[in-house]
């Protein structure tokens, strides 16, 4: 005989939810290579790069290509020189220095950084252009060509890009690659003395194709005329908004 519930009787018991099963291989580390591309080669950042580097700082006499790093801008070329040091030799970030092929100097560098290879997880990061590399299509292909090294060639899954949250160049720049916006961590650092409040953004896998199929569009050579003025906007065509 079957006895009915009891009002203190307790609930049935449910699975509790959890993620998706992933491929929890973990991915291989970036190793110090250089990247070439159609308008710029990426080369592992060396000490030999740094007054190159300082002479493309002074075009931006202000600094205000510093404003949101967690260094610079430097007193003078020792200065320059002692931080590319101490940068290249670190594993977490690697950092490449940036030759566009039209002026053949070095204009800037970033990094990979945050490596989670258990995770499956990494971030594109400490991006400085000179003044004479922003806005380029060198520029947008440096950061691809380490976009694509780690998703495609490595294999990660997550893709971060984080910036002070004040830091509307970057949002954007964020936004037109597109990354998702994911919010904000409030506080989070304390960089230069004052408060810095970080959004955060990423690419999944699944997005990936979209996101490189449209990116690798705009870098083509058919997007852009004789004056080398691209046909279409890469920002236009983004599918990542804000909010």
């Amino acid at each position: 005989m079957t006895r009915a519930p009891l009002m203190n009787d307790p609930a049935p018991q449910s699975e509790p939810p959890v993620g998706d099963l992933v491929d929890a291989t973990p991915r291989p580390l970036p190793a110090r290579i250089p990247h070439r591309g159609a308008s710029v080669t990426l080369e592992p950042l060396a000490v030999r790069h740094a007054a190159e580097l300082w002479d493309a700082a002074q075009a931006d006499a202000a600094g205000h290509g510093w404003a949101y790093m967690g260094y610079g801008p430097f007193a003078d070329a020792e200065a320059m020189r002692r931080h590319v040091a101490a940068f290249a030799a670190q594993h977490d970030p690697m950092a490449w220095a940036i030759r566009p092929h039209a002026s053949g100097t070095v204009q800037g560098w970033l990094t990979l950084m945050e490596i989670q290879p258990a995770n499956a997880a990494i971030e594109i990061g400490h991006i400085w252009f000179s003044p004479r590399l922003q806005r380029t299509r060198a520029a947008t292909e440096a950061m691809f060509l380490l976009m694509r090294h780690a998703m495609d060639d490595l294999g990660y899954r997550r893709l971060v890009w984080k910036c002070n949250a004040l830091n509307a160049p970057s949002r954007r720049a964020a936004a037109r690659l597109g990354f998702v916006y994911e919010g904000e961590l409030r506080a989070h650092l304390v960089v230069k003395g004052r408060r810095r409040d970080t959004a955060f953004f990423s690419i999944l896998a699944e997005e990936w194709p979209g996101c490189r199929d449209r990116i690798a569009a705009w870098l083509d050579d058919s997007n852009w005329d004789h004056a080398q003025r691209p046909r279409r906007s890469l920002g236009g065509a983004s599918a990542a908004r804000e909010g």
